[in-house]
C-alpha cells in the first residue's frame, strides 16, 4: 500500500497539479504523482501528507480522497500487488525547491497537461477521475 496527493492550486492559465520527474538507469525519464509507503503506525492519510511534503517540498493539506489505483510489478522476481491512495490536496506552505533526493525534478504543471507528461496510465486515470473534484474545489474556493 501506499498514498499519495494530487496537490493543486489555480493560476493565470488554469487549474494546476505537482508532479515529479525521476530518471532511473533501469526505467528512464519519468513524470509521476507524489507518493509513497507508510512508516510504521501512520495512517493513509498521515502517509499521504509525509511522502508529498518530503517528495514535493511542500506543506499540504488534504481536502477530500480522490480514489485508489491498482497495479503488479515485479521486484527481486516476486510479483507485488500494490494499491495506491490518493488524496486531493493543496499547498499550505513550503517550496518545491525544498524536495527530496526521490524527483530529480518538481514542478506545476496544468492539470490539461498532465495526462501528457504522466508516465503510467494507472496516474493517468486517477487524474482523470479526479479532474470533476479538482474542479468543484477550486471553484468553491475562488467563489
Amino acid at each position: 500500500m501506499s498514498a499519495g496527493g494530487l496537490v493543486v492550486r489555480v493560476s493565470e492559465g488554469g487549474p494546476e497539479i505537482v508532479l515529479g520527474r525521476r530518471n532511473r538507469q533501469r526505467e528512464g525519464m519519468r513524470w509521476t504523482l507524489p507518493k509513497g509507503t507508510p512508516s510504521a503506525g501512520e495512517s493513509v492519510e498521515q502517509t499521504a501528507l509525509r511522502e508529498v511534503e518530503e517528495e514535493t517540498g511542500l506543506a499540504v493539506r488534504i481536502v477530500e480522497p480522490v480514489g485508489s489505483i491498482q497495479y503488479s510489478f515485479v521486484q527481486g522476481g516476486a510479483r507485488i500487488d500494490k494499491t495506491v491512495h490518493h488524496f486531493l490536496m493543496v499547498p499550505t506552505g513550503g517550496s518545491l525547491t525544498r524536495h527530496d533526493h526521490e524527483f530529480d525534478e518538481v514542478r506545476w504543471v496544468r492539470l490539461a497537461d498532465a495526462a501528457h507528461l504522466l508516465s503510467y496510465p494507472t496516474e493517468r486515470e486517477i487524474v482523470d477521475r479526479a479532474r470533476p473534484v479538482i474542479e468543484a474545489f477550486l471553484q468553491r474556493e475562488t467563489a
